[in-house]
């Protein structure tokens, strides 16, 4: 802790953090955590933060962009294997906290060392592990739940991007030891912003839609985003609809665990046109958000719901519904329906039906969106990390 102390002898009334960010576990299509700690590392720099970063060899010169004041440093190539990851940060991270002389550790994907030189924050996304144990692998559930309870009992502090998530864990976990900070996710206003006719066209040629209408979905194709029974929906909504004013459903990104989506797209009925274009490039985001006459994101439950806040900065009309964290992301400015297939399907024909809602939504969506900033976000962050290093006594070194 020499390092801590001197520089609170430099700055009296302030404690001064040198922060290693651990961004190993940043995987290389930016969903989820990758987008989170992206857009996390600059906020820090603005905010003054004296930070360090350690990354994958591939994201070396992403990191040394976004914080060209902060030391990175490049792990070995072997942790682009989960396994050398996890061993890696077990045995090699601690040292590297050592020789960068930094006062906090945070690692922003669940789990941390065992023994750290100094306090450690972590960041847990979501509670779904504990709450909604079918919606994954039986092997990464016990994997995420086992590092969230150590995680709970042993770092300096957790940090989580909503309060419904803090208060899932308070429910599923016992033992939470580590003070609890919650932290918004923002959204980059200059970025996520309402899309020019220009960049919608050439977004919707891309994707081979011409001027058709469509219903958007963007995120990861797993069991929680509950896509076979939106699949089922617009396969109601549209089968009824006039043949000139059919919408295509737009799937966009990256194939998970879902064993129930193909089986759904599968019986889709001749005449109805579902694409599933992958990953989307991410300049062309803020035009497919745009574009789409309603964003769908009919989630089983999220720990925050970041492509529901794009989208809403975007100008989009979102339809979501009421789980988890969702309604503390989209307030009155979205759509909601449960997430039954008949529920979807009804709520998502009213909004296909009613331009003038959309635009009402469109509007309500973007203000909304914009009190939602990675400013705020790396400030919250910031006194989680001021707090972990104040503990005094109340941490101990454990190597």
């Amino acid at each position: 802790m020499a390092a801590l102390a001197r520089r609170r002898a430099g700055r009296p009334g302030l404690i001064p953090v040198r922060v290693l960010l651990d961004a190993t576990a940043v995987p290389p299509d930016r969903g989820g955590v990758g987008r989170y700690v992206d857009e996390l590392v600059p906020a820090l720099v603005r905010a003054g933060m004296d930070l360090a970063v350690v990354c994958q060899a591939r994201d070396e010169e992403a990191y040394s962009r976004l914080a060209p004041s902060a030391p990175v440093v490049v792990g070995p190539p072997a942790i682009g294997r989960r396994p050398a990851r996890l061993a890696w940060e077990q045995t090699v991270l601690p040292r590297l906290v050592r020789r960068l002389r930094a006062d906090v550790l945070h690692s922003p994907h669940y789990t941390m060392p065992v023994r750290s030189p100094v306090p450690v924050v972590v960041t847990v996304h979501d509670a779904t592990f504990f709450s909604d144990l079918h919606l994954h692998s039986a092997v990464k559930g016990r994997f995420f739940r086992n590092a969230t309870r150590w995680a709970a009992r042993h770092s300096a502090g957790l940090v989580v991007p909503s309060q419904a998530t803090a208060d899932e864990l308070a429910r599923f976990v016992r033992t939470i030891t580590a003070p609890v900070t919650v932290a918004h996710h923002g959204v980059d206003l200059d970025f996520y912003t309402p899309a020019s006719q220009a960049e919608q066209q050439r977004v919707r040629t891309s994707l081979g839609l011409g001027d058709r209408p469509f219903v958007g979905f963007l995120g990861t194709l797993e069991p929680r985003k509950n896509l076979p029974a939106l699949v089922r929906a617009w396969t109601t909504v549209a089968g009824r609809s006039p043949e000139a004013e059919r919408p295509t459903l737009v799937l966009a990104g990256g194939r998970g665990w879902d064993t129930e989506l193909d089986a759904a797209v599968d019986a889709v009925p001749a005449g109805l046109t579902v694409l599933r274009p992958g990953y989307l490039p991410l300049g062309d985001l803020p035009a497919f958000l745009t574009a789409a006459t309603v964003v769908t994101y009919p989630s089983l439950g999220e720990g925050f719901g970041l492509p529901v806040l794009e989208a809403m900065a975007c100008g989009a009309a979102v339809l979501t519904t009421r789980r988890l964290s969702l309604p503390e992301v989209g307030g009155d400015a979205v759509a909601y329906c449960d997430v039954t297939d008949t529920d979807i399907a009804s709520v998502l024909s009213d909004l296909l039906a009613d331009p003038a809602r959309r635009q009402v939504l469109s509007e309500a969506a973007r203000a909304r969106a914009a009190q939602f900033t990675w400013d705020a976000s790396a400030a919250s962050h910031l006194a989680a990390y001021r707090a972990a290093t104040a503990g005094g006594d109340a941490f101990r070194p454990r190597c």
